[in-house]
């Protein structure tokens, strides 16, 4: 009984110090898929890694959005500069919060997109999106 005791006490220690993390994925890079989607531009799959509410800012344009409202503003950006490759030049974060930053190249132009994700429940979502002219 004292041995499953201390065997609880020091899991709830790992957890509470980080030292375990239900959001670490064994190697599972979560910007994978992201990436994949942002150089096909394909709003709709990209959707589905949003956060209910996230803060996006296209070019000029800054909004404290819904996944849905997100998912417009991220067609029309694609309609206007259509995709032709997306790269991930740096990546940091800790076990429940990540962030990325990419080159895109679109329509002629060259953009800065930096993704913070963070985990909720298990599961990583974007929490901010932001793509500038570079």
């Amino acid at each position: 009984m004292r041995k499953a005791l201390k065997t609880i006490l020091l899991l709830v220690a790992l957890f509470a110090s980080g030292g375990i993390s239900r959001a670490q994925t064994d190697g599972y890079d979560v910007f994978v898929p992201i990436a994949k989607y942002l150089a096909k531009g394909d709003a709709d799959a990209l959707s589905a890694w949003f956060a209910e509410n996230l803060d996006v800012e296209i070019i000029s344009s800054n909004a404290d959005c819904s996944k849905s409202q997100a998912k417009q503003m991220l067609k029309a950006f694609f309609e206007s500069y259509t995709p032709r490759s997306f790269d991930i030049t740096h990546t940091a974060g800790k076990a429940n919060m990540k962030y990325a930053l990419g080159n895109l190249s679109a329509g002629g132009e060259n953009f800065l997109v930096t993704i913070f994700v963070g985990c909720k429940e298990g599961s990583y979502l974007i929490q901010q999106l932001k793509i500038e002219r570079s």
